[in-house]
């Protein structure tokens, strides 16, 4: 693939009014845009309206898409929260940047796209879930959730000094964004901001204000609820993330007393909305299919709580935005780390290949160059992020990036040599949740996927006539052409990205022993 470099130009020139007497005046050059990256946690784009959700409505996040540009196919490169936002910071695979799971720290000496903005004369600044253990570089000012962060009265880490803060994590975060673009950047400057929130992450705790707002509403089952996997590896039966199964009903679904750290008030709010529904669980005490389904209600109520504050907050920022000014010269770009399983294969959480966590949402505009409700289809990927951001500004993109800038695609153009296929790889087993090492190659059409370490299996999607993924067609005599090709594809992408079965092997040694040494080191302590 060869670089496609966006030329940013500047137009300075001399006006000279045209009235006798008056002297010639300068216009001043005009600034650089300005970027605003804003990021949720795990927020699926089958529950986004603009992406056609029919269980939620999303108007602010849907003013994006309604002013610019909807990505249909955007994927991430391994699908679990640190290595997705090493990805996009880096433009690299995990295997190159470091960072594979969450277990692991990433190293801030390298390169990442803010440190080059930063160098470009950018004003750099990280607000809310950062994650990746070590401290931003790169960034004028960062202000960060510790770890995943608390959603009621949270801790912020702000240039190194904590502090615990009153209120809604969402809120908050957004409170920040906008103290921060009204009263402390330089206005001479353009800025990079990635706002980054905590919402809708595992265990799902609306605002006060939403507690109760989907108790009323009966939400659409997906269609694969009770999927049985019937024609899939192992791996799809082994996982740890299932409904029926893994989501805790006392603390995913809050069949306890509230947290301890909320106040007094919103300690109330807290017990009127769940107190009722505890009440209500023990009366009925469902079971089999019906708990599944109860369950499955439960989830999307407060799922969908925190992704009303997300929306709510993200019409705060457009509005500023607006009524400052700025939304002219600024480019608004809305994602999340991954998708989610909204019950679909009767699962929550993320992990696999599998669509619903594997497609990203990406929704982004770009003012005076995007067309208001545009929609493109091509193969884009988190770890084109980096390449972009750097194209808008108009510093040259390293080559050692390996994503593609999609600047063209926010001009609505057509680039004829664009990918024709995504590679995807995950690392993060044995661990939580127990989905299995795989990587694998997308196109429009077909997936194919990997499973290995304690396993050796291969599934095949036509994604064209099942786009559900219920039919693994991988030993079927009618693939045996696609799959040959896409395996050769596949070989094709692992050269191009440096990965391999054999730095697989090595990679998946290193972590055993660091896992081993980690558990080492816990049994010592409880000595």
């Amino acid at each position: 693939m060869k670089r496609r470099q966006f030329i940013h130009t500047v137009g300075v020139g001399m006006a000279t009014l045209a009235v006798p007497g008056c002297l010639s005046k300068t216009k001043r050059p005009k600034q650089k845009p300005n970027i605003l990256f804003i990021m949720t946690d795990d927020h699926a784009s089958h529950a986004i309206s603009s992406y056609g959700s029919r269980i939620n409505k999303t108007p602010n996040i849907d003013r994006i898409a309604d002013e610019g540009v909807r990505f249909e196919n955007c994927f991430c490169t391994n699908g679990i929260c640190a290595p997705s936002r090493a990805v996009i910071l880096s433009g690299k695979h995990s295997h190159l940047n470091g960072l594979r799971d969450n277990a692991q720290t990433f190293d801030g000496t390298q390169q990442t796209f803010p440190k080059l903005l930063q160098q470009a004369g950018y004003q750099t600044v990280m607000l809310g879930k950062w994650h990746l253990k070590s401290d931003p570089t790169g960034f004028h000012y960062w202000n960060i959730l510790p770890g995943q962060g608390q959603y009621y009265n949270p801790d912020l880490i702000e240039m190194g000094e904590r502090k615990q803060h009153s209120g809604y994590v969402t809120d908050l975060i957004t409170d920040i964004a906008l103290d921060y673009l009204e009263n402390k950047r330089d206005k001479e400057k353009p800025f990079m901001m990635m706002l980054h929130h905590k919402a809708p992450h595992r265990n799902w705790q609306p605002a006060p204000r939403h507690l109760t707002m989907y108790d009323n509403i009966e939400f659409p089952e997906p269609d694969t609820l009770f999927d049985d996997y019937s024609t899939r590896s192992a791996a799809a039966a082994e996982q740890e993330m299932s409904l029926r199964d893994h989501m805790q009903i006392a603390y995913d679904l809050k069949m306890e007393p509230a947290p301890k750290r909320l106040n007094e008030e919103q300690r109330a709010a807290w017990e009127a909305a769940y107190g009722p529904k505890r009440e209500a669980f023990e009366r009925e005490k469902p079971e089999g299919d019906d708990l599944v389904r109860w369950k499955y209600q439960r989830y999307m109520q407060d799922y969908l709580g925190c992704i009303a504050a997300v929306d709510e907050n993200i019409g705060r920022v457009l509005d500023y935005l607006d009524q400052s000014g700025l939304a002219e010269n600024t480019i608004v770009v809305y994602t999340s780390d991954q998708g989610f399983y909204l019950g679909d294969h009767g699962w929550f959480d993320k992990r696999f290949m599998y669509e619903e966590s594997l497609r990203m949402p990406l929704l982004a505009k770009f003012p005076g160059k995007t067309t208001p409700g545009s929609i493109n289809n091509e193969l884009v990927q988190n770890l084109d992020f980096a390449p972009t951001f750097l194209e808008l500004a108009g510093v040259d993109v390293p080559k050692d990036m390996q994503g593609e800038s999609i600047v063209g695609f926010l001009q609505n153009k057509t680039v004829s040599d664009w990918r024709e296929s995504i590679y995807y790889h995950y690392y993060e087993f044995p661990a939580v949740h127990m989905v299995k090492r795989h990587y694998g190659v997308r196109t429009k059409q077909y997936k194919l996927m990997h499973y290995y370490h304690d396993i050796d299996a291969w599934e095949l999607y036509d994604l064209e006539n099942d786009p559900q993924e219920l039919k693994n067609v991988y030993d079927n005599p009618d693939y045996t052409d696609v799959v040959k090709k896409l395996k050769a594809e596949l070989k094709r992408l692992q050269v191009l990205y440096g990965d391999s079965d054999e730095l697989s092997q090595k990679l998946l040694e290193e972590d055993m022993e660091r896992r081993r040494k980690a558990q080492e080191r816990r049994k010592k302590k409880q000595n």
